[in-house]
């Protein structure tokens, strides 16, 4: 049976319950229904693809409490941004593996918390066959929508990222349409070398609500046009036929005022349908501190507001996929 829109996505699995990118963080998102999870990936000191929303792991690793790596801890500048912390790129997958996931917003979520120092990193090729395996026990489809970080910045250290991912998408068994896979990327460069490469599956921009894509800006400097740019009407254009979808800051559909007020949904999601593109939208989440201010309730930052309410208005709009950390919730809503 064909699926309706939205896909539902298990954003780094289940984050709501558990620290994100966690093997129980994916075993509760399958477990609880989506249509598909999200892996970020990010490169080690020796070139294994690495599951974590950044490079910088100190929000999200108990790296900062081993003193055996606090001769790690640098500044860098990833992206245009400086940073200082702790990153991959400056520890192999051994020593990464003996790190432990923590909860990256303890202070919102402190029964995720609770998780923190149980469970070690992950590389992708054990969430690809993690999601393999699940879709053999529960008998469906369960896809990959996989993110590709700061592929500019990893190629001046040398690491050519399409290549890192091509190889283990085909040895996992994932990259010639065996099972649904998606592909994302804040830079369309990486996206178009592994196209180009013939690795099928569905390929996203990434658009941010501000700010220019980094391989541009490293190519063009000030010419590189902005995300904002792209998502209007002679934006989308250039990308069609390009990539298969955009996948936008929900923000830049609900368009909320200086005042945080809904005003839209805005053209968006209509102007890319109108030119054969789809589009996903990020993130999804019920506590008041992620919801537009009308939607905002009681209790804190850290309660559930009238999320229904918000969630409703990207599911009328006619988005195409939407990334949720409370999986229960997301599927509860969206196939319901």
């Amino acid at each position: 049976m064909p699926r309706t829109p939205p896909l539902v996505i298990g954003h780094r699995g289940a984050p709501g319950y558990r620290p994100e990118h966690s093997r129980s963080s994916y075993d509760l998102a399958l477990a609880m229904g989506v249509d598909a999870v999200e892996p970020d990936v990010v490169v080690s000191k020796d070139g294994i693809l690495v599951v974590r929303h950044e490079n910088e792991i100190s929000g999200t690793t108990d790296v900062a409490d081993r003193p055996e790596f606090a001769g790690r801890r640098a500044t860098k500048t990833i992206d245009g941004a400086e940073l200082t912390g702790w990153f991959t790129e400056d520890f192999t997958w051994d020593e990464l593996s003996t790190l432990h996931c923590r909860e990256r917003l303890p202070k919102l979520r402190p029964s995720s918390a609770s998780f923190d120092g149980e469970q070690p990193l992950l590389r992708l090729r054990e969430v690809l066959d993690l999601v393999r395996a699940a879709s053999l026990d529960q008998g469906r489809e369960i896809g990959v929508v996989l993110e590709i970080k700061h592929a500019t910045y990893f190629a001046g250290l040398g690491w050519d990222v399409a290549e890192l991912v091509e190889a283990e998408l085909l040895d996992a068994g994932w990259g010639r349409g065996e099972l649904p896979l998606t592909i994302e990327a804040f830079e369309s460069t990486v996206l178009g070398g592994l196209r180009e490469r013939g690795i099928r599956g569905r390929y996203l921009y990434l658009l941010e609500a501000g700010g220019r894509p980094f391989d541009l800006v490293a190519a063009l400097g000030q010419d590189a046009p902005t995300y904002r740019e792209t998502a209007r009407p002679a934006g989308l254009d250039r990308l069609a036929g390009v990539v298969d979808g955009i996948s936008v800051d929900k923000g830049m559909i609900l368009a909320p005022d200086k005042l945080g007020r809904m005003t839209g949904p805005s053209p968006v999601i209509a102007d890319a349908h109108a030119r054969g593109l789809q589009v996903y939208t990020w993130t999804c989440r019920p506590e008041n501190a992620f919801l537009v201010r009308q939607y905002r309730g009681r209790g804190g930052a850290g309660a559930f507001g009238d999320y229904a309410s918000e969630w409703a208005v990207l599911r009328d709009a006619g988005v195409d996929g939407v990334f949720v950390d409370h999986a229960d919730l997301g599927v509860g809503f969206f196939r319901g």
